[in-house]
Parts: C-alpha cells; sequence; structure tokens
C-alpha cells in the first residue's frame, strides 16, 4: 500500500470519508499527512522481513462524547498477554492482496473475531504508515475507522480475548491520566491509566501521536512514571 497526497493507492476501493463527522477531520487529516519518522522509531526492515498485520482504530461516538474501541489481550497468549490493544492481527490468505485492500479486510476480520464487531457498521477512512514491533516482528498498519452504525461487542474467544471495552477521547486527553511507562530493561514509552487498565507500549503510542498530531493533546506530567512488570 502506497501513501499517495489525498488517498492512498491499494485501498481496494474500501475507504471513504464521505460524512464523516467534522470531530473526526483533525484525525483525518493527519493520516494523511503524517510520515512515518513521527509516529516511531521502529519502522519496518528495509531487506522487507516481518509479518504483515494490521489494527482497527475505531472511533465511535458515546454518552461522554468521542470514543476508542479497544480490547484486553488474554494472559495466555504467546505475544503481548495481558495487553491493552486495538483488534487486530495478521494478514491471512483469506483478506487477499495486501496490495489491494488485504490490511484493511485483516482489520475489520480480526475485529470481528475478536470483538463481535459488525464490520457492516464501520466506514474506513484512512490508514497510518506502517510500524514494526520489534519484540514480535509483526509490521503493522493501523487502519482508522468510524462506527457510523455501533453493534453490540464483546468477548468472543477467551483464550484471545479477556475484555472489550470503550475509552473516551476525554479520558485520554485528561492529563491526570497520562504517564510514562517504564520498561525493566529502561525503555519508556506513553502510558494511559483508563478504565481499570493501563494501556502501553505499540497501542499507547499511535493513540499519543494520533492526539498529539490531530491537536487534541493537552500538556501532562512527563516526570510522572509508572513502572511494568518485567515480564512485559
Amino acid at each position: 500500500m502506497t501513501r499517495t497526497g489525498e488517498g492512498l493507492q491499494g485501498s481496494g476501493g474500501l475507504l471513504s470519508r464521505a460524512g464523516l463527522p467534522d470531530w473526526l477531520a483533525p484525525v483525518d487529516h493527519a493520516a494523511r499527512t503524517v510520515e512515518p519518522e513521527q509516529l516511531s522509531r521502529f519502522l519496518p526492515p528495509a531487506d522487507g522481513a516481518g509479518r504483515q498485520s494490521a489494527v482497527l482504530v475505531l472511533f465511535g461516538e458515546g454518552a461522554r462524547g468521542p470514543e476508542l474501541l479497544l480490547m484486553e489481550r488474554s494472559g495466555t497468549l504467546r505475544s503481548h498477554a495481558g495487553q491493552p490493544s486495538f483488534p487486530g492481527g495478521a494478514l491471512d490468505p483469506e483478506d487477499g492482496d495486501p496490495a489491494d485492500g488485504g490490511l484493511l479486510r485483516a482489520a475489520l476480520r480480526e475485529a470481528r473475531e475478536e470483538t463481535g464487531l459488525d464490520p457492516a457498521g464501520v466506514q474506513l477512512f484512512g490508514v497510518l504508515p506502517r510500524l514494526y514491533i520489534p519484540v514480535s516482528g509483526f509490521v503493522v498498519t493501523p487502519v482508522l475507522g468510524w462506527w457510523r452504525t455501533p453493534s453490540p461487542v464483546g468477548v468472543v474467544d477467551p483464550a484471545e480475548t479477556a475484555r472489550v471495552f470503550t475509552v473516551p477521547v476525554a479520558d485520554l486527553t485528561d492529563p491526570a491520566n497520562r504517564a510514562l511507562a517504564v520498561h525493566p530493561l529502561g525503555h519508556e514509552g506513553p502510558a494511559f491509566l483508563v478504565e481499570s487498565a493501563l494501556v502501553w507500549g505499540f497501542t499507547a503510542g499511535v493513540i499519543d501521536r494520533i492526539l498529539h498530531f490531530a491537536g487534541w493533546e493537552r500538556p501532562w506530567d512527563r516526570s510522572k512514571r509508572v513502572p511494568l512488570d518485567w515480564r512485559s
């Protein structure tokens, strides 16, 4: 998939910006203008290594305004066990060619399998640049969606998902809920303490950058640190 100006080559006709709510305009603009290096220092290997995957960054409208759909991964999974995350996973053959919408279909398929989401109610409107997760070797495409027609969601398979929940954007931008997560090896990264969960790692990094480039970020205390468990 190649980003070009206003659109995205290789989307298989699955992207549409028509009728988005006004409050999503800054996110839409950020998706079309942000460069990979502005999102993360972990970018896909130049040699093409890494397993292609996608996550669904789904914005909805809740009782307290704009919100994001998140899930908590099962504690028995081999990678990223117990972590809050976006729905998503690796590209499967059934998703089709990644250069022709396969990654967008993968994001919707995984969201349906993990949360019970009805993809028919989701309008995909953009993607962020591909990023890399070194610990698992995944090359991840964040796919942006508008939950135009909400559907019931919840745990489909407890072996994969421990919890499904939404987080108001107002809570994510609240300085009281922000901190830096500190890994035992010394790595630091943004974190959010919301909905009885500590959101950190790749997911928190993407949320942090969206808030920043959408102009939603509020000043917060970067000296506030939260230590991570050694098994993280």
